[in-house]
């Protein structure tokens, strides 16, 4: 099953040419899911040719512009195509009105069901059989979250030489024991999945950070993700300046990714005094901190596989 990260837009405060604002398409078997929608969301998702409408969610960090001005386009796009399903948007205090105010000033033609969530506690925001997304409180000029998608754990490897040895013969009995299911000889012997499959694996947790100080309390929640997507909208040289603006430098985003155990880390949200030669100094100073560092670039594909 596969789980993929599309990169939409890696910058922070102002659109540049080659630089759209931040937005991070995950896709899940399929299924897609928004992270934040700046603007020229709606143009990268056309050059990467995703299909829009397979959008079931959008969850949104916090209503500053540069977070949120590509909704009404991506909102409108959405009434010309078919769509049946209903299209969730979820953020913390103020994202309603924000949207509700859009559909009315700009007179939307809407033709599906728009279903709003605000956020008033962190934790669960949305939840399948397969997996759980969280929402975490970051610290920021007003109400920011974070979020992370993980999925379920997933049952041991399975072992046909001890189904074998327990008396098992092939066939659907081994379905059953994959399945988690006990399974009755008949010789009235129960055998356990436990007897023949390994322990249980973990799966893949994609986190998603951005527009915040250096908050303690993310790197509980970032915690063995398999890609942190993080904020690193500014170099060492500028760390009073980001304490004043409640963003994150480049080291501190990867000193989050260090002692919090990610696989890799993708720097995003980009400040617009950086050109893309500049980038590199964001990139040499995260990975001084933590190695499998990289930066994040507009239209970039990157798949998440199992650790194990």
């Amino acid at each position: 099953m596969n789980l993929e990260a599309f990169i939409l837009g890696t910058g922070g405060m102002m659109p540049l040419p080659n630089r759209n604002l931040s937005s991070v398409l995950l896709r899940r078997n399929g299924e897609l899911f928004l992270f934040d929608c700046g603007e020229g969301t709606q143009v990268a998702l056309r050059k990467l040719n995703l299909k829009w409408k397979k959008i079931t969610t959008i969850f949104i960090s916090h209503t500053h512009a540069d977070h949120v001005t590509g909704l009404p386009g991506i909102m409108m796009l959405s009434s010309q195509v078919e769509r049946d399903d209903p299209l969730y948007i979820i953020g913390p205090p103020k994202i309603k009105e924000y949207i509700e105010a859009n559909r009315r000033i700009l007179d939307m033609f809407i033709n599906y069901e728009i279903i709003v969530k605000e956020i008033k506690e962190p934790g669960i925001v949305y939840s399948s059989g397969e997996f759980n997304v969280r929402a975490f409180k970051l610290f920021h000029s007003k109400p920011c979250m974070g979020y992370t998608l993980e999925e379920n754990k997933r049952p041991g490897i399975f072992f046909p030489e001890k189904a074998l040895k327990c008396g098992v013969p092939r066939g659907p009995l081994w379905s059953q024991l994959q399945s988690g299911q006990a399974v009755e000889l008949e010789n009235s012997k129960i055998v356990q999945p436990g007897d023949v499959m390994g322990s249980e694996r973990m799966g893949r947790k994609f986190s998603f950070v951005t527009d915040t100080s250096p908050v303690p309390s993310i790197v509980g929640n970032v915690k063995n993700s398999d890609l942190l997507i993080c904020e690193g909208m500014f170099s060492e040289e500028l760390t009073e300046s980001a304490r004043d603006k409640k963003h994150l430098t480049a080291v501190q985003a990867a000193s989050i990714a260090r002692d919090s155990d990610v696989g890799k880390l993708g720097l995003i949200h980009y400040s617009p005094r950086y050109t893309e030669r500049d980038l590199k100094v964001l990139l040499s100073e995260a990975q001084s901190i933590f190695p499998k560092s990289f930066l994040t670039r507009e239209l970039q594909t990157i798949d998440i596989p199992y650790r194990d």
